[in-house]
């Protein structure tokens, strides 16, 4: 699933950034003069850096993912395949009571598509040159309809207010970890507890080994999403029409010779990392759930 890759990525780097430069401008201090920690002040310092790094992943989004796969929007269908694309996802828009997204399509070997943007009125659709060479008409319906869903279900503005209260943990314990290894560098009886550089190293250590075991609780979250999307699908486009769909993905998913690393991109998902990584669950669990109506 791109849109959830890209979003994890671009929240970490955001973070990470973030993190310095407050520190590089001292305003960072969370504790008393005494050398105390003042939760209080830390709590809410890491609420508003974790929010600020989810808010800002979700603003661009669209941006990052229409650079990073080289998405082509169809801003007047040159084929009558384009035209096909773009008629399919207004009339499914409509139905599913949103703006219309932008249409693109991205060059790419994978049968793939991903659906992202800050709102349900301004999104993005994008499908790959392999789904459009390897699907029927009626299997890309179902696709886009699962995408379409996507949107209409508001999934990025329910994962941005989950990642928040994923990030302000790890800012906050990870600026608790510093601390205390500057402690016991420092030694009990010397001034400016926190702000050596063995809080800074420490502090940015756990905050990336901690924002990569958050990315489970997100991950979580985007397989439970999409057994919400095939059924959205499944309503826009039609239940055998989106069975066929998961079908496909899983005859070009086993038959495929793609780097383990793409599997959890996109629509068709995979288990490089292990279930608690996976953005999608199993394409035998989704057609499942779909056989059994749910």
């Amino acid at each position: 699933m791109k849109r959830i890759f890209l979003f994890i990525l671009t929240n970490l780097a955001i973070l990470f950034v973030i993190n310095i430069t407050l520190r590089l401008l001292g305003v960072d201090k969370v504790l008393n003069q005494n050398g105390s920690i003042n939760f209080n002040n830390l709590l809410i310092m890491s609420a508003v850096i974790g929010f600020a790094g989810s808010i800002i992943s979700l603003f661009m989004s669209k941006w990052m993912a229409k650079r990073s796969v080289g998405a082509q929007i169809i801003e007047n269908p040159s084929d009558p395949t384009e035209r096909w694309l773009v008629d399919t996802v207004k009339r499914q828009a409509m139905s599913a009571g949103i703006g219309m997204p932008e249409v693109a399509i991205y060059d790419a070997p994978d049968v793939n598509a991903f659906a992202t943007g800050w709102n349900r009125n301004n999104a993005l659709v994008a499908v790959s040159t392999g789904l459009l060479h390897s699907m029927s008409k009626d299997e890309a319906e179902a696709v886009l309809a699962h995408e379409i869903s996507h949107v209409a279900n508001g999934d990025m503005v329910t994962l941005t207010l989950i990642q928040g209260v994923v990030n302000t943990f790890v800012v906050f314990f990870a600026k608790l970890f510093g601390i205390f290894v500057d402690s016991l560098l420092r030694g009990k009886d010397e001034e400016n507890h926190g702000s050596g550089i063995g809080s800074f190293v420490a502090e940015i250590v756990a905050q990336l080994v901690l924002g990569v075991l958050a990315s489970i609780i997100v991950m979580w979250f985007s397989r439970q999403r999409e057994f919400r999307a095939d059924a959205g699908g499944a309503s826009l486009a039609g239940r055998e029409k989106m069975i066929s769909a998961l079908e496909r993905l899983k005859m070009n998913h086993e038959q495929a010779s793609l780097p383990k690393e793409m599997a959890a991109s996109g629509i068709s998902g995979g288990g490089a990392m292990g279930r608690l990584f996976m953005t999608h669950p199993p394409l035998e669990e989704r057609i499942a759930a779909l056989r059994a109506g749910r």
